[in-house]
C-alpha cells in the first residue's frame, strides 16, 4: 500500500494543514466518491421507481446496482437482503422497531452488550417500553472481552433478541458474533449486529458470522453522510411488518388499508437516496480495489505504533485491552490531572483532530469508571508520520498544563 499515493486522493487532506485522527466518527472521502455523486445528480437525476421513462429507469438502475455492490460486499445471499437507510442508527432502529413488533410480549427479555453505542441502546430501550418486556446487560471484562459462556449464561425461555456490536467504538475490540450467532440460534435468539465500527475496515461476511441483522453507515466508510444500509435474513424480512409508511413501499392501496410491497422495498419508503447509494457504491469499489486484507493490516500496524508510543508517555491510560493488535485502529485514554475536552483542544491547537466525550457509549464508560475519555481512531490513509507527530503533541501535553 502506497499511503502517500492514497493520500492524494482525499481533497481534504491535500487541501487543510491536519492531522485527521477522528475516523470512527466519520472518514475522508476521495473524490472518485465526491464525482460520483456529484455524477448521478448530472446524468440520472431522476426519481427511481416512479418514472415510465429511460431517465428513471437509468436511475432505478443505478439504486438497484448499487444495492449489489453492498450485498457482495457482505456477501448477501441475494440483494434482497439489503435495506438501504439514512446511517446505521436507523438501521437498528428498523430493526428494534419491527422485531419488536413481530416478536415481543410482556415479559420478554433483550440481551443488550454493555459496550454498546447509544443508537442500539435506545432503540431496544424504547421497544421493551412500548411491549412491557426487559433489557439486560452483557457485561464485558476490563478489556472488551465477552466470554462466550456468559452470553450464554444469560439466555433463558424469555430472551428474544440479542443486540451485540462487532467492533466497540470506545475499545476497539472485536466481538466473535459468529460464536454469539451459533449461542444465539441454538436458543431461538435473533442476533441483530452493529457493524459501523467492522465493515469500514475488516472484511465482513454475514453468511459466514451467521448474523440475522447487521447496520453500517456509509460516511465512516468513505461514502457520503446520510446513506446507510441494513442487511437482514430474507426470511425475516419478508415476516416483519414496515417501519415507515407512504410511498413506494407498497403494491396497492385502499380506503381499507395497503398491501406492502416486496422486500427490500416495503422498508424503503418515499424518496430514496440514490445519489447517496450510487456515490456509496463507489466508495465500496475503491476500498475492496485497495483490498480489506490491506485496510485492516495498515490500521493495525498503525494502532501498535500508537498505542505503544502512548504506553512510553507518563500519565496516559489508555482503556481496554493491553494488546495493541486487540484495539483495531481505535484507542480512547485519559491523561492524568487534564480533562479529554482540554487535551482535544491542546492537540487541536497542533491542528490534531481526535474525539472527546463519552463517544455515545455512556452506560460503558460508566461501567468502566469513568465519564469521558479522548478517543483517537485511525483510517488506512493515516501515516506513521502523522501518528508520531500525535505522540510529541500529546508528549508535552501534561507540562502545557502545568504538570512537571
Amino acid at each position: 500500500m502506497d499511503v502517500n499515493k492514497i493520500r492524494e486522493d482525499f481533497p481534504l487532506l491535500k487541501n487543510r494543514d491536519i492531522i485527521y485522527l477522528d475516523n470512527a466518527a466519520t472518514s475522508q472521502k476521495p473524490a472518485c466518491v465526491l464525482d460520483a455523486e456529484k455524477r448521478f445528480y448530472e446524468k440520472y437525476n431522476a426519481n427511481p421507481f416512479r418514472g415510465l421513462y429511460e431517465l428513471s429507469e437509468e436511475a432505478t438502475e443505478c439504486y438497484e446496482d448499487a444495492r449489489k455492490t453492498v450485498a457482495d460486499l457482505l456477501h448477501a445471499s441475494c440483494p434482497e437482503e439489503i435495506v438501504f437507510t439514512r446511517n446505521a442508527t436507523e438501521s437498528l432502529n428498523l430493526a428494534a422497531y419491527t422485531l419488536s413488533e413481530y416478536l415481543l410480549k410482556p415479559g420478554d427479555e433483550i440481551i443488550v452488550s454493555i459496550m454498546e453505542h447509544h443508537s442500539n441502546i435506545l432503540p431496544w430501550q424504547q421497544a421493551a417500553k412500548r411491549y412491557g418486556a426487559t433489557v439486560k446487560y452483557l457485561e464485558c471484562d476490563m478489556d472488551g472481552t465477552i466470554p462466550a459462556e456468559r452470553l450464554e449464561s444469560m439466555i433463558n425461555d424469555r430472551t428474544k433478541i440479542a443486540a451485540i456490536t462487532q467492533i466497540s467504538n470506545v475499545l476497539g475490540c472485536r466481538n466473535d458474533l459468529k460464536t454469539f450467532a451459533e449461542i444465539c440460534h441454538r436458543h431461538g435468539v435473533i442476533l441483530v449486529g452493529d457493524g459501523a465500527q467492522s465493515v469500514p475496515h475488516i472484511a465482513v461476511d454475514v453468511q459466514d458470522l451467521g448474523v440475522d441483522f447487521l447496520s453500517f453507515s456509509g460516511h465512516k466508510m468513505l461514502a457520503p453522510m446520510g446513506i446507510g444500509a441494513l442487511y437482514g435474513k430474507k426470511e425475516l424480512l419478508e415476516k416483519l411488518p414496515p417501519f415507515l409508511t407512504g410511498g413506494e413501499m407498497i403494491e396497492s392501496v385502499t380506503r381499507e388499508g395497503a398491501v406492502w410491497a416486496e422486500v427490500p422495498h416495503k422498508f424503503e419508503a418515499g424518496t430514496v437516496n440514490a445519489g447517496g447509494a450510487y456515490a456509496l457504491a463507489e466508495a465500496v469499489r475503491y476500498m475492496k480495489n485497495i483490498g480489506f486484507d490491506a485496510i485492516e493490516a495498515q490500521e493495525n500496524r498503525l494502532t501498535r505504533i500508537a498505542y505503544e508510543g502512548m504506553m512510553n508517555i507518563p500519565g496516559i491510560r489508555v482503556l481496554g485491552s493491553s494488546d495493541p493488535d486487540n484495539h483495531h485502529g481505535i484507542l480512547s485514554f485519559a491523561v492524568d490531572g487534564v480533562h479529554p475536552h482540554d487535551v482535544a483542544e491542546i492537540l487541536n491547537a497542533d491542528n490534531i483532530c481526535v474525539r472527546a466525550g463519552h463517544h455515545c457509549a455512556q452506560p460503558l464508560l460508566q461501567y468502566l469508571g469513568t465519564a469521558s475519555t479522548t478517543r483517537v481512531s485511525l483510517a488506512f490513509y493515516n501515516t506513521e508520520e502523522e501518528i508520531r507527530a500525535f505522540l510529541e503533541s500529546l508528549g508535552g501535553l501534561r507540562r502545557k498544563m502545568g504538570y512537571e
